[in-house]
């Protein structure tokens, strides 16, 4: 009996290697998998913040802080954040800019709407 129990002991050899490359390989797979995920999130906020100064560059050139259009200034700035317009729309003073980037073949769009504060009324 006691060859027996020794067979099955030597056949258990090796097999937490082989637990420790399951464990390695499993972790690397869940990090490579999260990897365009988090690239998303990050170009995203990216898209958000291009949007935003876009948006307030074409409302400061409408409400007449700079020289130029609106939608041009808006495009200039989305350019130099690394992303381009997609629309333009200007109603008076209000401006809205929708930009986009693309990102893995997935086009990342954002929009942002800027002008004069509301006055408030007596």
């Amino acid at each position: 009996m006691t060859g027996s129990s020794r067979a099955v002991v030597t056949a258990e050899d090796g097999s937490g290697s082989i637990l420790a490359v399951a464990i390695i390989g499993s972790v690397v797979a869940l990090a490579l998998l999260m990897l365009p995920v988090s690239m998303g999130f990050a170009v995203r906020q990216s898209v958000a913040g291009a949007a935003d100064a876009s948006a307030l560059a074409a409302a400061d050139t409408a409400v007449g802080l700079y020289a130029g259009f609106p939608c041009s200034a808006a495009a200039r700035v989305a350019a130099a954040n690394g992303a381009s317009i997609t629309s333009c729309e200007v109603d008076g003073l209000v401006v809205t800019v929708t930009v986009s980037r693309p990102l893995l073949g997935v086009e990342v769009t954002a929009a942002a709407t800027a002008g004069p504060a509301p006055t408030a009324v007596d």
